[in-house]
């Protein structure tokens, strides 16, 4: 027995399918060290010694390596070593060479790295291999979008902008409200008829003739009902009107404000169109009255609010509707609003898998509340006229008529609006001439933006329609009185804040320009409304006066006390005139007549006194010698006047030339008086 141990056996030649899979292997590992990283540049020694094949690598149809060991199974004993083989440790010194090139290449390249990550740190050129470092992601601007109801949210900066808009309204339109402006006669018209429907559950003390439709005073009467004095709470029946007109213009500003956004995607179109709604003069003048266009500019913000949710779902259109509806039997007028909601509902659902049945639920819900008004004619038989008979120059003589009273309305005609007569001149312009003439300007330029790209612009397209509609109605040329005016200034309001916000948006070159932009858009506003604050041509705050010196408007000035006039007006009545006495005056005193004692039964408006058959053949007899005292309001001969183009109230006219005037109080160019006939 030999003391050598036994030399270790050759490995078995690999079968011809693992022959070519180590073969596989081992070129496909060649291969990726042969291959240059494209990320970095290989030294020119690493690539040559990258193309030289290692000395102990065989090919496929070569014996394998004496060095490499066998499998598992083939493994010596361990008693039993294997003499020191000179290739193998020829192999193991390769294999350390080849080891410590690689950690020499890979520190290399290492360096290389830090030293081309300190050159782009200085801006140097990159090597062409280089890959340019990743940017970080661009922060995208937020969707926005009408149609799809991709609107921006409000943001901490919206709610403050929200929150002092309501405030502001609270303070121009609460201040100084019981005092400014005097009681008109369509006040206590509505207090009026709110007052049958509480105490005598009718629509009306006299007959109805469906000159407007009742859910305004209905309204009105559901918000005196649960009060603790009703109709005095406030002191007396317009002020309690008054108080519920201020809140309605407090939930108003919040739906301007979020409609204009909406129509915008701009927190700043929303601000200034809130704020023009709040300080106008002409709007401060005609929302703290008590009118039906009031109620009806609040259930038309809610119908077009409801149309612009993020998502158009059955309880939106329906409820959107409704509001319409309700708007259309609170004042007739709103129906020029109707072609803008149409329009932007079929935007909202065009491509729906509901378009169709939405697109009839919403005109289902707008026409319930028209349906019940005329069902209600129906009922009553007063839809259509005796004989269906529509001659305006012989009003049926029986009974009224819902139909016969709107074609009466139609045909109806004043002249011109523009005429230096017309209110345009006398009344709109006087109050607020800016904000009447920069919004007509910016309807025009929404129009003309809608228009241009109806698909992007549909928020410009649904303002400028609004306010073209209803100023159609104004220039028509039929009948307007001057609180018509009242459902145009949220239009011309939301008009003219997008109008802004578009020309104070836009693209620049340099980011100086940018940044000057972006303080140009609170700037410029803000310089804007403080000139129209501060200046006393505007009113806006201060005015001057007939002597010629500057001081505050007549809203917020609180030595004007023009509703104490007819306080003490009503004042002399009771305690000089007594109760069974038959008086002719105006609507604006009927509810502190007829609601506090001592009452007045025979106490009637001079519009009743002469068209109503019960006041005036009944009462009167159309005998001027029965009427006891004439309360003159402001400006109630001028109206006399006016209606007596058919001679209606000669009679009355002819008891006022048998008068004795015994009271008069005189402020400016408000007078009023009492006569006594003889």
């Amino acid at each position: 027995m030999s003391d050598n141990p036994t030399p270790p056996r050759p490995a078995p030649e690999p079968t011809p399918v693992a022959a070519q899979d180590q073969s596989t292997r081992r070129d496909k590992q060649t291969r990726q060290d042969r291959q240059p990283s494209r990320d970095r540049q290989t030294p020119p020694d690493r690539q040559t010694q990258d193309r030289q094949p290692p000395r102990d690598r065989q090919t496929p149809d070569r014996q394998p390596s004496r060095d490499r060991q066998p499998p598992p199974d083939r493994q010596p004993r361990p008693d039993r070593q294997p003499p020191p083989d000179k290739n193998a440790a020829q192999g193991k010194n390769a294999a350390r060479d080849r080891s410590a090139t690689k950690d020499k290449g890979a520190a290399q390249d290492k360096g290389a790295r830090q030293d081309r990550s300190a050159r782009q740190d200085r801006s140097a050129p990159r090597d062409r291999g280089a890959e340019p470092p990743a940017r970080p992601p661009r922060r995208r601007r937020p969707r926005f979008s009408v149609e799809r109801g991709w609107f921006p949210p409000l943001g901490s900066k919206g709610k403050v902008a929200l929150v002092v808009s309501v405030l502001t309204g609270l303070l121009t339109h609460g201040y100084h409200l019981f005092r400014y402006p005097l009681y008109l006669t369509d006040e206590g018209i509505y207090m009026q008829r709110a007052w049958s429907v509480l105490r005598e559950t009718s629509l009306s003390p006299y007959t109805y003739d469906y000159d407007h439709a009742p859910l305004g005073w209905i309204t009105l009467a559901g918000w005196v009902f649960p009060l603790p004095k009703q109709f005095e709470t406030f002191g007396n029946a317009i002020n309690t009107g008054r108080f519920l007109m201020l809140l309605v213009h407090l939930v108003s500003i919040y739906l301007l404000f979020e409609i204009t956004r909406r129509l915008s995607g701009s927190v700043l179109a929303a601000t200034i169109a809130a704020f023009l709604f709040n300080v106008s003069p002409i709007a401060v003048y005609f929302q703290r009255q008590v009118l039906l266009d009031n109620l009806m500019i609040l259930w038309l913000l809610l119908s077009l609010f409801m149309l612009l949710r993020r998502e158009v779902t059955i309880r939106s259109v329906f409820g959107g509707g409704m509001a319409l509806g309700i708007a259309l039997i609170t004042k007739e007028n709103a129906i020029f609003f109707v072609p803008s909601f149409m329009y932007l509902l079929y935007r909202r659902v065009k491509g729906s898998a509901s378009h169709r049945f939405t697109s009839t639920l919403w005109p289902f819900a707008a026409f319930a509340p028209i349906g019940a008004y005329v069902t209600y004619a129906l009922l009553k038989n007063e839809l259509l006229p005796s004989g269906f008979d529509f001659d305006l120059n012989n009003p049926p003589a029986d009974h009224v008529s819902l139909l016969y009273t709107l074609w009466w309305q139609l045909n109806r005609s004043q002249g011109t609006l523009f005429s230096h007569t017309g209110l345009l001149q006398t009344s709109w312009l006087v109050r607020d001439k800016y904000l009447l003439i920069a919004g007509v300007c910016a309807m025009l330029i929404s129009l003309w933006i809608g228009m241009h790209d109806r698909k992007r612009n549909l928020g410009f397209l649904i303002s400028g329609t609004l306010a073209f509609g209803y100023a159609f109605y104004l220039v028509r040329g039929s009948v307007v009185l001057d609180f018509y005016v009242t459902p145009l200034i949220p239009m011309l309001a939301i008009n003219v804040g997008m109008v802004i916000d578009r020309m104070l948006t836009g693209s620049f070159a340099n980011r100086f320009m940018r940044g000057a932009h972006s303080m140009t858009r609170v700037a410029l506003p803000s310089f804007v409304a403080l000139l129209l604050l501060a200046s006393p041509a505007s009113g806006y705050l201060v005015h001057t006066n007939t002597e010629g010196h500057t001081q505050i408007a007549d809203q917020y000035q609180s030595k004007i006390n023009l509703t104490g006039m007819q306080h003490a007006q009503i004042a002399w009545v009771r305690k000089h005139v007594p109760p069974n006495s038959r008086i002719i005056m105006d609507d604006d005193l009927w509810g502190d007549l007829h609601d506090v004692r001592p009452f007045y039964p025979y106490a009637h408006s001079h519009w009743n006194a002469s068209s109503d058959p019960d006041v005036r053949d009944k009462l009167f007899r159309k005998k001027w010698q029965n009427v006891d005292y004439i309360i003159m309001s402001n400006k109630m001969r001028k109206s006399m006047d006016t209606n007596n183009s058919d001679g209606r109230e000669n009679w009355i006219l002819q008891a006022l030339r048998n008068s004795t005037r015994v009271w008069s109080q005189t402020q400016g160019n408000i007078k009023l008086e009492i006569y006594r006939v003889q």
